[in-house]
């Protein structure tokens, strides 16, 4: 029986990009490939805040994923790929795992306006040869699946086999594909150039048929321009030309507050879009939102 490891699975509205404001279940997958201990930190330094916090759960103060803390810097989504949290994220059979988004789901479906999320940590980095099952458990139960986004820091190939069968999916099921590509700028997410920015990568996803694929760069300031306006011309270099979105830095209202602005107007001024974190302000992005 085929297992995903799931650290979040949940129902709420799409916070970023292309769908924003769409309802949504959200499967959030267990690990990741990078830790992004940058975000909000001067730049060259890390945060250390999930240490505390693990340090304090090593020591059995959170028995669920909801009670963990939200961190002003770093990952916002910590707990979903340190190890140290790995215990709150239980190994689920398929089943159980489309019998959690039935309950979800109002009416108990999907359709145009109610979408699959599947999001990490990293979801391709482990789980690409489960989601067929998954996908097949949801078509039994005539669930009415009509769009599905993969949330990938764009690093991670795509199978021959999962391309083969997002490719059917689209082409025989009628499902619509989407990859929100929000890869990681060094200037604020702290990794590598060279780990980070995989034109190569990210052009098989445009491959996929009818498939929707755009960027979402989290920022705060110029030097995260530069770094943009660097990548895009890289991925435009390996034939990747797609809508670019550009997101404040900000897992918590006070430090999503103090980049909105200049974001907004870092768009206005070199012709990118908008996105905006509505899962901040409206949830304060609490787990499970």
């Amino acid at each position: 029986m085929t297992k995903i490891k799931v650290s979040e699975l949940f129902y709420s509205l799409q916070g970023e990009g292309y769908h924003v404001g769409v309802p949504s279940v959200f499967l959030r997958t267990f690990g990741c490939n990078f830790t992004c201990g940058g975000f909000g930190m001067p730049a060259g330094e890390k945060s250390t805040e999930r240490d505390t916090i693990a340090f304090a759960h090593k020591n059995t103060a959170y028995a669920d994923y909801k009670d963990l803390p939200l961190v002003h810097t770093g990952c916002d989504s910590y707990a979903s790929w340190d190890p140290r949290f790995k215990d709150l994220s239980p190994v689920l059979k398929i089943p159980a795992i489309v019998d959690e988004m039935q309950r979800l789901l109002p009416g108990g479906r999907f359709g145009r306006d109610k979408h699959l999320i599947i999001t990490g940590g990293e979801p391709l980095l482990g789980w690409q040869k489960a989601y067929p099952a998954l996908f097949d458990e949801i078509r039994e139960r005539d669930m009415g699946l009509e769009h599905v986004t993969f949330e990938t820091n764009g690093t991670q190939e795509l199978s021959d086999e999962f391309m083969e069968v997002l490719s059917d999916e689209v082409l025989s099921g009628g499902l619509t594909v989407t990859f929100s590509i929000s890869a990681k700028l060094p200037n604020s997410s702290g990794e590598k150039w060279k780990d980070a920015i995989k034109p190569d990568v990210v052009v098989k996803y445009t491959d996929v048929p009818f498939s929707i694929c755009y960027f979402k760069f989290v920022v705060s300031e110029q030097a995260d321009i530069d770094e943009v306006n660097r990548a895009v011309q890289a991925y435009k270099d390996a034939e990747v030309d797609i809508p670019v979105y550009l997101m404040p830095v900000g897992g918590t209202n006070q430090t999503y507050e103090l980049n909105e602005r200049n974001v907004a107007d870092f768009c206005r001024d070199n012709g990118y879009r908008f996105s905006p974190r509505i899962q901040v302000p409206l949830y304060k992005n609490a787990w499970g939102t």
